[in-house]
C-alpha cells in the first residue's frame, strides 16, 4: 500500500495533528515503508506458535507498577491540546 495525499490528509484530520507541508513528502514515504514492512511479518508462518509464546523463560519479568506525577508534563501535554477544559481532551463526537 502507498501512502499518498488523500490518504494523509485523512489520518491528519483523525488524529487531529497538523502535518508541516514541506514534511508531508517525507512522512507518506515513512508510512509507506512501515506498511511495507508489516506486508513482509506477514508472510511468517506463525500457525505452530502458541499464543503465549515468549522468547523468555518463565515469561515476562514484571516490575513494581509504582505512579509517577510531574505536574510539569502535563501542562506540556495540554499546551499542545487543540481543545481542552480543565484537565481533559475536548474531542468530536463520533457516537450520535
Amino acid at each position: 500500500m502507498i501512502i499518498d495525499n488523500t490518504i494523509l490528509e485523512k489520518l491528519e484530520k483523525l488524529s487531529m495533528l497538523k502535518i508541516n507541508e514541506d514534511k508531508k513528502e517525507e512522512l507518506a514515504h515513512q508510512l509507506t515503508e512501515i506498511l511495507a514492512y508489516v506486508e513482509n511479518l506477514k508472510e511468517l508462518d506463525t500457525d505452530h506458535l502458541d499464543a503465549s509464546f515468549s522468547t523468555l523463560e518463565g515469561g515476562t519479568p514484571l516490575r513494581e507498577d509504582i505512579a509517577h506525577t510531574n505536574p510539569q508534563i502535563i501542562k506540556d501535554i495540554f499546551t499542545h491540546a487543540p481543545n481542552k477544559a480543565d484537565d481533559f481532551f475536548i474531542v468530536p463526537k463520533i457516537i450520535e
